[in-house]
């Protein structure tokens, strides 16, 4: 199962390659950017968890134990929450940068990019409001934005991973949790 994945995500992410190169002019992602990272739920479904520890093993043991530190700061952090959603930083991010980033989830390569949801309005990624993609065409006052090139459907994990495309390579993606709900 993890290999059919693996070839699910080369085509996925060729298909999202051509997504960020037709909106490269709205998108200010970059190594060392990690806004996406640090305030977030991450949504995971027991495949992509699986693919994800997977790759956590052949870690080095000082980024593993990092990780680690981590998880256990989350656990305790989720326990005292009082918040009805809990948000936190990515577990997997260690010295401003992801651990495992070619395992990232759909949830993180998907981030970024503006989408069309089943209502038909277009979303944002977060970082919009922030000055960051798309804000040169986004006017956070009126919440208009004005964009003419085309934007892909909804990019929701569970859409992304009951597409055509994931039935092409029979995934069988199990439940989707928060990313920290798996340990």
């Amino acid at each position: 199962m993890l290999k059919r994945y693996e070839n699910f995500l080369k085509e996925f992410d060729g298909a999202l390659s051509k997504y960020f190169e037709l909106h490269k002019k709205y998108i200010k992602c970059k190594k060392g950017c990690t806004d996406c990272c640090t305030k977030g739920e991450f949504p995971f479904s027991r495949l992509e968890a699986e693919y994800l520890m997977q790759a956590f093993v052949n870690l080095p043991k000082d980024v593993k134990d990092d990780i680690r530190r981590n998880i256990i700061i989350l656990k305790e952090d989720k326990l005292k929450s009082k918040e009805k959603r809990f948000t936190y930083t990515c577990p997997f991010l260690v010295n401003s940068e992801c651990a495992l980033y070619p395992q990232r989830g759909i949830i993180c390569r998907t981030y970024g990019l503006a989408c069309l949801q089943k209502d038909g309005k277009v979303k944002l990624p977060n970082c919009a409001e922030m000055g960051l993609n798309y804000s040169e065409i986004y006017n956070s006052k009126t919440k208009e934005l004005n964009l003419s090139d085309p934007v892909m459907q909804d990019l929701k994990i569970d859409n992304c991973l009951r597409s055509s495309l994931a039935e092409k390579y029979e995934l069988e993606c199990g439940e989707i949790r928060p990313l920290i709900d798996w340990f």
